[in-house]
């Protein structure tokens, strides 16, 4: 049996690296790539032990056990010589040298039980930005080979883990950070001993990779020009991780005009701060001026509708990897958060504003916020209760959008530029699969979180005296 692949999938397959990420636009041939892979390893290495993981079940077998360059098709000549046999109710194909592949899924977070106590010697993970960085980290705990007899044409190479995705999703963030960032493409550096020590490359996929494609099919590409937003354009025609594909706003952010310049924030505005908590996930603050629908700012001397939200500052608890947090004591926050706005324009001027309710909590006779106030940096309970969270984020996109238009007619949102932590992950932030009105919670979503909470609390003058505020 004959199985060809294209320049950069021969790229991908021959690579010396042990964790590469090869990503990018829809249509060149990822998920094929994976299964030749799959098989080509699995015949020439005897004994060896390889999952294909993709996040659901329907998804994995449509993509891998159905079509024209599906498992059953490919391996259709070797079935019936007997040298292999698909074992549909294992979700597993066994080859005659003792080989397998194992289809696996990970709908769930707690599904990483499922290969608790595998031995992996490769791993092909398809859409790697659907799973999180918690499923990854684990999967690539299990990556492990001994007693295997590798031949000299693969030396060197295994055990290994290889994956696919497209920009966006859940998992965008942590996959570019881990993959695309540090190094340019192409190239093969060692990742540091928390994220596994592997030699790790990112091979760009484009769909001019796949001249098959383009000569069956010359309209895919237009299809893709047809997805709508400029960015999901980007993002899945010509592989743009910068991109912010398939999120909750991606059909309203536009950085040119969301992203502002710092201004001064005349003494007319309030100013308060807005917090979500966090520990071993990260903790948001940000800092909210509101337009007084009276004065200009700006190097355009603009007036903005009253009730115009800026955020003008922000502190992000986290250790530089996504979605990873600091782990510091409620005081400790509530420290930085009041030495912070010591050392900004601001100080003097912040009044309490929304915190996520939890931290109201008694707990061993005492409370987060509790806490925080010994220390002098007090919040306001959000406001919660059935719906709140679809309705705060439907309030996000509502001043996303009369953002856009100009003269504003209705209130607003923008962001100074320097809130990058903002910036980096609620633009991308990803839509709930089980629910289109909602975002996922599994992503980087403690700036949205801290958004949603600041945008939901009035700010008119009967509530600004009704707070004290």
């Amino acid at each position: 049996m004959q199985l060809a692949l294209y320049p950069k999938q021969s790229q991908v397959f021959q690579s010396p690296a042990r964790q590469i990420l090869f990503g990018g636009a829809a249509g060149p041939g990822k998920s094929y790539l994976l299964r030749v892979a799959g098989i080509a390893w699995g015949t020439g290495i005897p004994g060896l032990q390889i999952y294909l993981f993709r996040r659901t079940f329907p998804d994995l077998y449509k993509n891998h056990m159905e079509g024209p360059t599906s498992f059953p098709m490919l391996l259709a000549p070797w079935v019936a010589e007997k040298c292999v046999k698909i074992h549909y109710d294992k979700n597993q194909i066994a080859f005659a040298n003792g080989s397998r592949i194992h289809l696996t899924h990970m709908q769930y977070e707690q599904d990483v039980q499922k290969i608790h106590g595998a031995e992996i010697h490769v791993a092909l993970i398809d859409e790697l930005t659907h799973f999180s960085k918690t499923q990854y980290a684990f999967i690539r705990s299990r990556v492990r080979m001994a007693g295997i007899e590798v031949p000299e044409v693969f030396k060197g190479r295994f055990p290994r883990i290889v994956t696919a995705s497209n920009p966006g999703s859940l998992g965008h963030n942590w996959v570019r950070a881990l993959f695309v960032d540090p190094a340019p493409p192409g190239e093969i550096w060692e990742s540091p001993p928390e994220e596994g020590g592997l030699t790790t490359q990112f091979i760009p996929a484009l769909l001019s990779d796949n001249p098959g494609l383009m000569q069956d099919d010359p309209g895919y590409a237009d299809r893709l020009r047809g997805l709508g937003t400029p960015e999901l354009v980007k993002a899945m025609l010509e592989g743009d991780w910068n991109a912010q594909a398939g999120g909750y706003f991606d059909d309203l952010w536009q950085t040119s005009t969301h992203i502002m310049e710092p201004f001064d924030i005349p003494p007319a505005w309030h100013i308060r701060r807005a917090f979500d908590w966090g520990s071993s996930k990260p903790f948001s603050v940000g800092w909210w001026a509101h337009s007084d629908g009276e004065t200009p700012v700006g190097p355009q001397r603009r007036m903005y509708p009253r009730g115009t939200r800026f955020q003008v500052m922000e502190l992000y608890g986290w250790n530089g990897k996504p979605n990873e947090g600091l782990r510091l004591t409620n005081t400790e926050i509530a420290r930085r958060i009041k030495a912070q706005e010591a050392a900004s324009p601001y100080a003097g001027r912040v009044k309490p504003g929304p915190a996520d309710t939890q931290i109201y909590d008694v707990v061993n006779g005492t409370s987060i916020a509790q806490e925080m106030e010994t220390v002098g940096i007090r919040f306001l309970p959000a406001q919660k209760g059935p719906g709140s969270r679809r309705q705060g984020w439907q309030i996000m996109r509502q001043l996303l959008d009369a953002s856009l238009k100009w003269p504003m007619e209705e209130r607003g949102l923008f962001v100074f530029a320097t809130c990058r932590q903002f910036i980096r992950t609620v633009p991308g932030l990803p839509r709930d699969p089980a629910n289109a009105e909602d975002v996922d919670s599994d992503a980087e979503d403690h700036c949205g979180d801290m958004a949603r909470y600041e945008c939901t609390m009035p700010i008119g003058t009967a509530s600004i005296r009704e707070l004290n505020y």
